[in-house]
């Protein structure tokens, strides 16, 4: 049981359920700030930055977050969910900031993105783990994983389309695309203020030590490393690829059409969160994995059709996919974890899952280098999800309720 620090936290007869929603907000800040980008990539293009290297700058903020996943996992053990947390509310801030700077040199855009994985990887494992311990001290464990699902998708969704309803409409849309996740990040910064802090092990003194290992290692390289990838993989697809095959196709407003495309599987993830709450057990995986190839398949079908009204019912497809996903890979690891090693945990799990963010890169590059088209790419993509959906199921078939 996760143990709580009585001169911070009060007995859980007082505790108020909404202690996640602090630490949720700065969570939904970082993930407005990790996605705001996404369409602003047809701005970009429209100034000359070319295909390859807008799908490069989307692949750079799995390059920085990853590393940062995994040292802000383990700080928050150590130092606390609080600090680790607004560590990544600054650097959300300067990557921003740093992305403003974008609109005078172009460069920019390259170490502003990668401030932004760094960003979401300090705060997105340790504001996971920190949410599910604030949500057993409120006696409803099983909600952590759907609430933080809730509070990263609101960011990821709201973030793209506020992004680019600016760029399209306001002036200097390079920099007021920017402007309204300063104003929420500030203001995170203070409501975690509020923020109740728990301590991530009391165990008695006799008992013995956590385990040093953050996941079992069999289970981490044949159930989830090939189950990861996809949460956002689809995502990535979503927000990154498919809107830009038709974004010639929207009329006079391309960019707002990109925010609208990006925001709806962030929405759509959230959509489905009850339902995903009702598959009890590992067989969620299966369920979520199967999710991710009938996405793949609508993806396929609409990059066949190459027409905008496809491309929206395949983004809601794989937002779903998404959500379900997120939610089914959180709970299998909080359940696995041990509780003095969540943070960690969470953080190396959710590595695995950033290595999506370079799906569109490689879907561009099979384009470039070896002349693939897009519904070639996405077919092959698909083919790719069924074998480790079938390789998933003939692994986890050989778990019990144990793990090694």
């Amino acid at each position: 049981m996760t143990g709580r620090d009585p001169a911070l936290v009060a007995d859980r007869s007082t505790t108020a359920a909404r202690d996640w929603v602090w630490p949720g907000v700065a969570i939904a800040a970082i993930g407005w700030g990790a996605n705001q980008f996404s369409p602003l990539i047809v701005l970009y293009q429209q100034h000359g930055v070319s295909a390859s290297a807008t799908g490069l700058l989307f692949a750079l903020y799995a390059v920085s977050l990853v590393p940062a996943l995994v040292t802000g996992g383990r700080w928050s053990d150590r130092i606390g969910r609080r600090k680790v947390v607004q560590a990544a509310v600054l650097l959300s801030l300067a990557g921003s900031l740093t992305l403003i700077l974008g609109a005078v040199h172009l460069w920019c855009l390259y170490p502003g993105r990668l401030l932004a994985g760094a960003s979401s990887g300090l705060g997105f494992g340790a504001g996971a783990a920190w949410i599910r311990e604030l949500s057993v001290t409120e006696g409803a464990a099983s909600a952590g994983p759907r609430r933080t699902t809730v509070a990263m998708s609101a960011g990821f969704g709201i973030g793209p389309l506020v992004a680019g309803v600016v760029a399209q409409w306001a002036p200097i849309p390079e920099v007021s695309a920017y402007l309204p996740h300063l104003v929420l990040a500030a203001s995170a910064l203070l409501l975690l203020r509020r923020a109740r802090a728990v301590v991530t092990d009391s165990r008695p003194a006799d008992s013995p030590p956590a385990p040093r290992r953050t996941l079992p290692a069999r289970y981490l390289l044949f159930v989830l490393l090939p189950f990861a990838p996809w949460v956002f993989g689809t995502a990535a697809i979503a927000l990154a690829f498919l809107p830009g095959l038709v974004a010639s196709g929207a009329g006079a407003s391309p960019v707002a059409f990109a925010a609208v495309a990006t925001a709806v599987p962030a929405f759509a993830a959230v959509v489905v969160q009850p339902a995903a709450a009702r598959v009890a057990g590992r067989r969620l995986l299966l369920v979520a994995m199967a999710s991710v190839v009938v996405a793949l398949a609508v993806a396929v079908w609409a990059a066949a059709t190459a027409t905008v009204l496809p491309v929206l019912i395949a983004c809601i497809a794989l937002g779903a996919a998404y959500g379900i996903t997120q939610f089914a890979g959180l709970s299998d690891v909080q359940r696995v974890a041990h509780p003095a090693r969540l943070g960690s945990a969470t953080a190396a799990y959710q590595a695995l899952c950033y290595l999506g963010f370079a799906v569109p890169y490689l879907l561009t590059i099979s384009h470039t280098r070896f002349d693939w088209t897009a519904l070639h790419a996405l077919t092959i993509t698909l083919v790719v999800a069924t074998v480790a959906a079938l390789w998933l199921a003939g692994s986890m078939a050989g778990w019990r309720d144990g793990v090694d």
